[in-house]
């Protein structure tokens, strides 16, 4: 199937790299009209030329945590291709890697929120002040297999991405009236640069070494293509009555309890 998002016109935040990057590429190729909205501005700049012309992507300075950036980003869309149809909130920061509460600080806490849950929260209004006239659009925020799934991971990005779920279930509920979509992605691993950023000199090949290993799915990767192309259909019109909907992209990891087989090779060992 091509050109997907024929006519279509998209914001994606955080699309300068990472699954907002591949997601923008992947629109455009579909026939979408797309802004990326992201705070690397030489990186974002050079995304967009590498995919097209201004006549189908441009770029904004956006940090998802001020209102007045997300306002621009929304009326970026609308004045250059004349409306909005996605609102892919994808921009997101993973905090510190503490996982006690005891080594939990405040002020790293509330930056994570202030991006993951807050910046999604404006960048539903703004997209919610253009779609509800037009009766018609799809939300969309990338939220984790850590709203899902439980283990020993910091605090602050585990809450933050299950608040993401509420959200959009919540949303969905006022947005049905208006013809407006809500969903969700909650992505397995994957080796972006923002989850390589907890690596340091870790390379690429030895992340997804890792990935492969805990994973339920094997003689795969999960990339960030695999998003992308979750976001597609979710942006499209072949997912025209799906809303309130957490798609989970895990491979069955959330659903596969180790505790039995990792015991057995204990005791078996």
């Amino acid at each position: 199937m091509t050109n997907r998002l024929e006519g279509k016109v998209a914001v994606i935040t955080g699309g300068a790299s990472g699954i907002g990057e591949t997601s923008a590429r992947l629109f455009v190729k579909h026939g979408a009209k797309v802004v990326i909205a992201d705070l690397q501005d030489k990186l974002g700049q050079a995304v967009c030329e590498s995919i097209g012309s201004p006549e189908v992507i441009s770029y904004v300075h956006c940090d998802v945590t001020n209102d007045t950036d997300v306002q621009n980003a929304v009326d970026t869309a609308v004045s250059k291709y004349g409306k909005l149809d996605i609102m892919f909130g994808n921009a997101g920061v993973p905090g510190k890697g503490d996982t006690s509460i005891l080594a939990t600080e405040y002020e790293d806490y509330k930056r994570v929120f202030d991006v993951n849950v807050f910046g999604m929260f404006l960048c539903a209004k703004h997209a919610a002040r253009v779609m509800i006239p037009a009766k018609k659009g799809s939300i969309i925020f990338t939220s984790s297999v850590a709203s899902v799934i439980y283990w020993d991971i910091p605090h602050a990005y585990a809450t933050s991405k299950t608040a993401i779920v509420g959200f959009t279930k919540n949303l969905c509920v006022e947005m049905g009236k208006h013809g407006i979509r809500v969903n969700c992605i909650s992505p397995f691993a994957i080796a972006t640069p923002m989850m390589m950023t907890g690596f340091k000199d870790t390379g690429k090949e030895k992340v997804e070494e890792l990935i492969h290993e805990i994973a339920n799915l094997k003689e795969t990767i999960p990339e960030t293509n695999d998003i992308a192309e979750a976001a597609l259909f979710l942006a499209s019109d072949g997912s025209k009555y799906v809303s309130g909907q957490n798609l989970v992209i895990d491979g069955g990891y959330s659903v596969t309890n180790v505790a039995l087989r990792e015991g057995l090779k204990k005791i078996f060992s």
